[in-house]
Parts: C-alpha cells; sequence; structure tokens
C-alpha cells in the first residue's frame, strides 16, 4: 500500500482544538483619527480543520499562510466587510494567531506581536488594537494603552448595505489641515478619554465633534450623516462615523438603546451591540 505524503503530514501533525475568536471594532470614535478604537460584539472566529476546509483567498489564511500556517482553517464571521467596522484588522489579526498557537505560542505570549505585526500589515493601529486587546484603546506607534471606562454603555450601530473602501476614503482627505482644525480635534480627543474615564455622558457629544475627516466622508455618505443625527436626537450620547463608514455608531445609555435603534433610518441592519473587553482570544 503507498503511504500518501499528504497523509503523512496529516499523520504528523499536532491536532488543535479551541476557536480563535476575534471581535470588530469601530475606529476613530469620532476626533481621535487612526489613533482611538472600541472592539464591539461581532466576531470572525476560526477553527483548525484538515486541508481543503477554507478558502485560499480569505484574507485570514492568506496571512496564516504568510506566516508558515499549515493545513486548512474554517473561518466564519459576523462582521460585514468594507462597513467601516474593521474587518481586515479581525482577519489579519485572526490568521496570524491562528499561525502563533499552530506553532506552540499562547496568546498572552503573542498579543503584542499581534498588535504590531497586524498594524505592519493594515498600515495603521486604530482598528487593530481593539481587536486584540479588547475596550477602547489609544495606539500610537507601537504603544497602546487601553482606557478605563467609568460607565456602562451600549453601542447602536447603523450598518447600511453600501461598501465602502478604506483606501479610496482615505484618500479624499487633505494631507495638510489648519492649525485651528489640529486644536480642535486635540482638545476633543483629550476631551473623549477624559469623558469616558470619569463617566461624564454630558461631554460625550461635545468630546466626539470632528473636524479632520468626519464631514469630508459623510459628504459622500448622506444616508450615515442623517443616521448619526438621529440617533442624538432620539437621545444617544453621542454618534460618529465607524471607521470610513458607511457604518454610523452610538453610544448610549443600556435602557435607551431599543429607542434609539427605533428611531435610525430605514433600510439598513440595526444592531444593539456591546464594547468587547477581551479582544482577540483563545479558547
Amino acid at each position: 500500500m503507498v503511504d500518501d505524503a499528504a497523509a503523512r503530514r496529516r499523520r504528523g501533525r499536532r491536532r488543535i482544538v479551541g476557536t480563535i475568536r476575534v471581535p470588530a471594532s469601530s475606529a476613530n470614535l469620532g476626533p481621535g483619527f487612526d489613533v482611538l478604537g472600541m472592539a464591539v460584539d461581532r466576531y470572525l472566529e476560526v477553527d483548525f480543520a484538515e486541508e481543503g476546509v477554507g478558502s485560499e483567498d480569505h484574507l485570514t489564511m492568506r496571512v496564516f499562510r504568510k506566516f508558515g500556517g499549515t493545513g486548512g482553517l474554517k473561518i466564519s464571521s459576523t462582521i460585514p466587510p468594507a462597513r467601516g467596522l474593521g474587518f481586515s484588522g479581525a482577519a489579519r489579526v485572526a490568521g496570524l494567531l491562528a499561525a502563533a498557537v499552530q506553532k506552540g505560542s499562547s496568546l498572552e505570549d503573542c498579543r503584542r506581536w499581534l498588535f504590531l505585526e497586524a498594524t505592519e500589515l493594515e498600515g495603521h493601529p486604530d482598528n487593530v488594537a481593539p481587536s486584540v486587546f479588547g475596550g477602547v484603546t489609544v495606539a500610537v506607534g507601537d504603544r497602546v494603552e487601553q482606557v478605563q471606562l467609568g460607565l456602562q454603555a451600549t453601542v447602536v450601530l447603523w450598518i447600511p448595505k453600501t461598501l465602502s473602501g478604506t483606501r479610496e476614503s482615505r484618500g479624499k482627505l487633505p494631507s495638510m489641515v489648519s492649525m485651528e482644525d489640529a486644536v480642535f480635534n486635540m482638545g476633543r480627543t483629550a476631551l473623549l478619554i477624559a469623558a469616558l474615564t470619569s463617566g461624564d455622558t454630558e461631554m460625550l457629544a461635545m468630546a466626539s465633534e470632528d473636524r479632520l475627516h468626519q464631514e469630508i466622508r459623510l459628504q459622500s455618505l448622506p444616508d450615515t450623516a442623517a443616521a448619526i443625527d438621529a440617533a442624538t436626537d432620539a437621545g444617544a450620547w453621542c454618534s460618529w462615523l465607524s471607521g470610513s463608514g458607511p457604518t454610523a455608531a452610538a453610544l448610549c445609555e443600556p435602557s435607551q438603546a431599543q429607542r434609539i435603534a427605533d428611531a435610525l433610518p430605514r433600510g439598513a441592519e440595526v444592531s444593539i451591540s456591546h464594547i468587547d473587553m477581551r479582544g482577540a482570544v483563545y479558547e
């Protein structure tokens, strides 16, 4: 009987049991362009499998292969791609973590490595940081800090069917901004972190204002602009363009979430979600 080479590889490979789960993210939170992000409880999940499971074209699989992963992956996701919820960041983190787990690394030993490598692949850290560490994160260069939240909040997501490419959206932004606008955003970002830490929800509407990217991006997303206004009119503490859009995100008192969701424009998925505090997990 001829011993098949693929069969020999399968017999020699350590069988790995467990699921990798990486949360979605909402970046910028208004003024924190390329710096702030929030992990949200939608997930990309990966299970290890034999060859032939999972498309080699999937971003998670491509990253898994790039970093030495062998065998197959079973990949599922509730994070819609190209909607401003960090699908590509989560996919890259998942592929990296799968490769690391297969080589015997523990998650806690490689969490910082996940952030650094995924940021290099993604090109900016605002989505990657919350997907790796969870919660609300501040990412500057190779440094990440998790904001200690002083409030209980629900996240309401308005997710239209239209797509938005990050590269195309970023291409619309100016390479230079005025001193006035730069100071405006620095102040709002500092105020936003202070409000989230102290739990002063009355500050959040002012703290989430932006002059660097939202207004430009929303010019081509009028329905998203309407959703942001509708959320705050219905009582949300604040609302912002999630990443490059077209999703709108709103932060609110948990008891008000359904009322705010009901007030958002029709024709899009509305999701009452929560801040994921764990980040990437393997269990």
